[in-house]
């Protein structure tokens, strides 16, 4: 798995399903394990995706979208 993105888990938990949504595996991970799961919903977490999903993932993720200007 590799490092695709860092925020908070409001965002990330959407970038998973997202990217579920899209064929790619995806894992959310907390930044820093030791905080309790409190629902804290500006707690960062990083997501993860396979090696092989990661072009892709980047691809649709962070490419200019010229068909939407």
């Amino acid at each position: 798995m590799r490092h695709f993105f860092t925020g908070q888990v409001i965002k990330t938990e959407l970038l998973v399903e997202w990217l579920g949504q899209h064929g790619i595996e995806a894992r959310q991970e907390w930044v820093d394990p030791s905080l309790p799961e409190e629902g804290d919903l500006s707690r960062e977490a990083r997501v993860v995706v396979a090696e092989a999903d990661y072009d892709r993932a980047h691809q649709l993720f962070f490419a200019d979208r010229e068909d939407e200007i």
